[in-house]
């Protein structure tokens, strides 16, 4: 039953770096060791800082739950991105009419 629904958790340590700048805003967030994420698995970072002045860059150690997905989750998860991956290929080339 629990490789079908999942729910088998990981705790980990992790680097999360957060900047905001005229340059970039991003968040990433690097997971130590060698686990491998799949489809359908949820990170969820604990106590992870949520602001960052602008002109900064903010990088903190912290750790992470990862729940892993049991077979239902990750296969529909694999179907659903097919699908919206298709979505980003709907491109349509129109002819303008100048003004």
């Amino acid at each position: 039953m629990r490789r079908l629904f999942g729910q088998e958790q990981i705790e980990a340590p992790c680097t999360v770096e957060i900047e905001h700048s005229a340059y970039s805003l991003h968040a990433h967030v690097e997971i130590d060791g060698e686990i491998g994420m799949k489809p359908g698995d949820e990170v969820i970072v604990h106590d992870a800082p949520t602001d960052v002045p602008f002109g900064e860059c903010l990088v903190v150690r912290r750790t992470v739950t990862i729940i892993r997905a049991g077979l239902l989750k990750r296969v529909s998860t694999r179907l659903a991105s097919n699908f919206e991956l298709n979505q980003l290929f709907e491109v349509s080339f129109s002819e303008r009419t100048k003004l």
